[in-house]
């Protein structure tokens, strides 16, 4: 994600903006996967607290990226409702009738595709 597929000029400065969000967390993710090897893999106790410590700085900072794009990009906001902070399995959610997403069911409004017999 770090060059732009379309070109750059038809591009507003919000979807400028949402392009280097979206950059940043990814670099965040990294970050995060590379402090949670290092710290899971050394045995030396300091060097360990130390690397424990920039991992949930980057979590942190992962987690403010998601908060702005929560806040200014459509979609974030009703599906981090519908899947964080719940108890459900992830992949049930959906169908559990506990779903904040407008279209619980998953139908787009086009009936069904199935034939009847």
């Amino acid at each position: 994600m770090t060059n732009y597929i379309e070109p750059v000029e038809e591009l507003s400065n919000a979807d400028r903006d949402i392009h280097r969000a979206l950059n940043s967390l990814k670099e965040e993710i990294e970050a995060i996967d590379w402090y949670h090897q290092r710290a899971a893999a050394t045995t030396e106790q300091e060097i360990k607290t130390v690397l424990t410590h920039n991992l949930q700085e980057e979590i942190e900072h992962a987690s403010m990226i998601l908060e702005w794009l929560r806040r200014n990009m459509d979609g974030w906001d009703e599906n981090l409702k519908t899947y964080l902070f719940t108890n459900e399995p992830i992949g049930e959610i959906e169908t559990s009738g506990k779903s904040t997403k407008s279209e619980k069911s998953g139908d787009l409004g086009i009936g069904s595709l199935k034939e009847s017999f």
